[in-house]
């Protein structure tokens, strides 16, 4: 009896729906082929491989958690396939969300009775990303302090291990906004405030700019310092991969002409 074949597959949460997407696209050509999803935080991914996870396929929401954690003992080399944009996600029963703009968001946020929510930068790119957007904001709005105070409201309540979790607490009502990624909120029809290149972290020719903003994280091996830059979704084959010729395949769908519409079906821009 011919043995199955397996193809395992390990992603950031925010990657859900295209991941799922694509699966099924590589499914429909190679159907012999069972495949398994798991996600997490692009860091706990990043963790699980460091303590010997059996993945044959990694997929992450920034290129800096290969570069800094996984390159070269685990991975040899990844592809950015994809970017996106931050922006302040909500829905119809948010409050003040017939009122809020990119010019007052951060007055907004700031009122008594709203609430809002970010993922864990220690274990998501999103999170640390809200922080660059906030410090950003704060030179940008030219509004000395306005980092502290968002990060003072935001407590450990409103702080979630991954980006895809925000999306639950905005639609049960746990919060009124988030700061999420402009994909998954199109992914899950949030209506959003979209910010000025200048601190949306989507514009490469602002690269220098975001640089500007820092976000010190806590480290699994080690405690490490990461800048803003423009966000990439990048993926790899690991090294201990036991299909890296069916891994190899999938990452060709993903960054097929097929793959490409299924990422931009989904909010994202296709590199």
């Amino acid at each position: 009896m011919k043995k199955e074949q397996t193809l395992k597959i390990l992603h950031a949460g925010a990657l859900r729906k295209p991941m799922k997407e694509c699966v099924r696209l590589f499914m429909r050509q190679h159907p012999q082929v069972r495949v398994t999803l798991d996600y997490a935080g692009s860091r706990t991914c990043a963790r699980a491989l460091l303590e010997g996870c059996d993945t044959d396929v990694i997929a992450l929401a920034d290129p800096h958690v290969f570069e800094d954690l996984l390159v070269p003992r685990h991975v040899d080399v990844f592809f950015v396939f994809a970017t996106d944009r931050m922006v302040l996600a909500y829905d119809d029963l948010a409050k003040y969300s017939s009122l809020i703009t990119a010019n007052n968001w951060m007055d907004t946020l700031a009122r008594e009775d709203v609430s809002f929510a970010r993922s864990d930068e220690n274990l998501d790119p999103c999170g640390y990303r809200a922080l660059m957007v906030w410090q950003l904001a704060e030179d940008f709005y030219n509004m000395p302090g306005l980092y502290q105070k968002l990060s003072s409201k935001c407590g450990t309540d409103r702080i979630y291990p991954k980006s895809i979790d925000l999306t639950a607490a905005l639609l049960e009502g746990r919060v009124d906004y988030a700061f999420s990624y402009s994909s998954v909120a199109k992914q899950f029809g949030f209506r959003h405030v979209e910010f000025p290149n200048r601190i949306n972290l989507s514009n490469p020719a602002q690269a220098g700019h975001y640089s500007r903003a820092a976000v010190a994280l806590e480290g699994m091996v080690k405690d490490s310092r990461v800048k803003g830059a423009p966000i990439e979704f990048a993926v790899a084959v690991p090294r201990n991969s036991s299909s890296k010729e069916l891994a190899g395949l999938f990452i060709k769908i993903l960054t097929s002409s097929e793959g490409e519409e299924i990422l931009e079906g989904c909010g994202l821009i296709p590199c």
